[in-house]
């Protein structure tokens, strides 16, 4: 929760807390007018959640990256929706990201994002399933390295997307109920789990 208007994180105390450079900043706020510029037509965020879009979505994103492998060299990111966390991790971390996305316009918005930040990142218009077909079947031109998602299917789901991509690693931001979620899946699933608390929130957990 974003607490009372003073609490709300501006893009400076954002780039403080997340180091990032002054030119990352200017190109995560681009991002950020254009989001608030489709907000309207495509319903990209929850409405409640824009007024503090860099703790709720920028930051959110943005603490991913210490999480990733040092020797990370792309990312695929399910579900992206809005670009959460898949573009703001390739604008901070630099790393190529395939941004997976479902819904055509929002695919129209996050490639002029993309282009409006020059975010090294390529957007597929397909379902996850599709997606998952291709690449187990031998179609896909690249392997999966890093698999990121966040806010897209409890984590049980999320291992059935994930393992017939083959990824090194997964990165999933989960929210309150991860404990549960992680008791369910490993009823099903063998796994080693690494947790990080989340910045933005006591309850979630980064997985």
């Amino acid at each position: 929760m974003s607490g009372p208007a003073g609490n709300i994180l501006s893009p400076e105390k954002f780039a403080e807390i997340a180091n990032v450079s002054r030119e990352t900043l200017a190109r995560l706020e681009a991002y950020a007018g254009h989001l608030r510029k489709w907000q309207k037509a495509l319903n990209l965020v929850s409405r409640s959640t824009l007024p503090d879009l860099w703790r709720r979505h920028m930051l959110d994103s943005a603490q991913l990256a210490a999480c990733l492998p040092a020797d990370a060299r792309s990312l695929t990111d399910l579900g992206s929706g809005a670009g959460f966390p898949g573009l703001v991790l390739a604008i901070v971390t630099g790393l190529p990201a395939d941004l997976v996305e479902s819904d055509s316009r929002k695919c129209a918005f996050l490639r002029e994002a993309a282009r409006l930040t020059d975010a090294p990142v390529t957007v597929t218009n397909a379902r996850i399933e599709t997606l998952v077909e291709s690449i187990s079947g031998g179609a896909a031109e690249k392997d999966v390295d890093i698999l990121t998602a966040r806010a897209l299917a409890p984590l049980e789901k999320l291992c059935e997307m994930a393992v017939p991509l083959r990824p090194r690693a997964c990165v999933f931001l989960k929210g309150a109920q991860w404990q549960d979620e992680l008791t369910r899946a490993r009823k099903s699933w063998n796994m080693q789990v690494e947790t990080f608390d989340s910045q933005t929130s006591a309850d979630a957990c980064i997985l």
